[in-house]
């Protein structure tokens, strides 16, 4: 179980690079509305289970994540990014 702000967890999507969503839906065999919903997308045609759960405050409310994978995996694909443009 990991805890966040939610402006923390839109903030970690919208720095992924273009085509993140789909590679960590693939990476771990899960459908993309899963991964969107993950960071706050709403879909409920989605097969939802992406189990997080959001308590109102302040910088978007805090948001406890029952399985914090997705989330690890996109910190690894920014830490790819950074190291790629720290190299360039």
């Amino acid at each position: 179980m990991k805890t966040i702000t939610f402006n923390d967890l839109r903030r970690i999507k919208d720095d992924l690079p273009e085509g993140s969503i789909r590679r960590i839906a693939e990476d771990l065999q899960l459908s993309t509305d899963t991964v969107k919903n993950y960071f706050g997308g709403i879909n409920d045609g989605a097969g939802y289970g992406s189990g997080i759960h959001v308590e109102p405050g302040a910088n978007g409310g805090v948001v406890t994540l029952d399985d914090p994978t997705i989330l690890e995996r996109a910190l690894v694909i920014l830490g790819e990014k950074t190291y790629s443009i720290a190299t360039a």
